[in-house]
């Protein structure tokens, strides 16, 4: 298996989980990938090369400084607050080395530092949500897109907040050595799949604002606990007992969404869950996600994900794993 060194930079300031996150998926694809081990040696380094302070206190100790590190195959540059006042020697080293890996990997607002640093000038990326309108506006000639949670253009990859570094993190082990070797990483790490790069930052659930009134938060769980429903707006308003035109004005002014945009982010989300984690046939997922049929899920699920729903779940489903035999007796 080709080696592909993986090196982190560490700042004072840093987010621990952008760094091991990341750390842990190409270590476990190392040691439960299969491909024997080597793969990925990984280092991590800082300016100096002393310890540095996360921005939740944790301290790290860099194995070398900056100017020390061999060149990497894969540069790995995260983020957290100290990224709003970065040194600048640090973007100087950026500048300067990063366009030499192979591959440059930015997670949450570790953008912010390659956009500093003009390595991002003309190229799609994504970074934490909260970050995307300055990135937008501080750097009008990078193309930034808000909702996926990870983008990758060419060699470069960029990543929404934290824990999306380990998405990302998964998708570049699957380039590298596989699919399978992707699932048992993340199996071993308790995570919830591979989810797409395409997939929202936010579920229907966040990227609607709660609802301040009871009746309708309440609603916006029953939506979420019965996606098999009648949920018409019609339907909908009788449960919350208002009258279908003043339910659809409350609900998007209380949710920043409509009604019918929700109930379509529930239903997909739904349909996701279940084709990555059961068997379920496609006619039964459909049905159980209120689509009725398979075409209208498919419909959905081109406009949404960009791929119809086979090829989802021939992606992103885990295998079944048997349940362990019962002893047997030996009376």
């Amino acid at each position: 298996m080709t080696k592909r060194p993986v090196l982190f930079v560490l700042f004072d300031g840093v987010q621990s989980l952008d760094v091991t996150g990341p750390l842990e998926v190409f270590a476990g694809a190392d040691r439960f990938g299969g491909g024997g081990g080597g793969t990925y040696p990984i280092s991590t380094a800082s300016l100096d090369g002393g310890p540095v302070r996360s921005h939740s206190g944790l301290r790290l100790l860099p194995d070398r400084t900056l100017a020390d590190a061999d060149r990497p195959h894969t540069l790995v540059v995260p983020g957290g607050e100290g990224t709003r006042r970065p040194d600048p020697r640090l973007i100087d080293w950026l500048r300067e080395h990063a366009p030499r890996a192979d591959r440059l990997v930015s997670v949450c607002t570790g953008a912010l530092l390659l956009a500093e640093a003009g390595l991002l000038d003309g190229h799609r990326v994504t970074t934490h949500w909260i970050a995307c309108d300055h990135l937008a506006r501080c750097y009008p000639t990078v193309d930034v897109d808000p909702d996926p949670i990870f983008v990758r253009d060419g060699s470069l990859s960029t990543s929404a907040g934290v824990t999306a570094g380990i998405d990302l993190a998964l998708a570049l082990v699957e380039e590298d050595m596989g699919r399978d070797a992707a699932l048992t990483v993340a199996r071993h790490l308790v995570v919830f799949l591979r989810r797409p790069g395409n997939q929202a930052q936010f579920s229907a659930q966040l990227s609607a604002q709660t609802a301040r009134r009871a009746p309708l938060r309440d609603l916006q769980q029953w939506i979420t606990e019965h996606p098999e429903g009648d949920l018409s707006v019609e339907a909908l308003a009788a449960r919350a007992r208002l009258s279908p035109r003043h339910f659809a004005r409350a609900f998007q002014a209380d949710t920043g969404t409509t009604p019918g945009r929700y109930v379509d982010r529930v239903r997909l989300e739904h349909a996701r869950r279940l084709l990555e984690e059961t068997t379920d046939g496609v006619e039964e997922v459909a049905r159980a996600s209120g689509y009725g049929t398979p075409e209208g899920m498919r419909r959905a699920f081109v406009k949404a994900m960009g791929t119809a729903p086979a090829e989802y779940r021939r992606r992103f489903h885990a295998p079944v794993r048997p349940a362990p035999r019962a002893p047997q007796s030996t009376h």
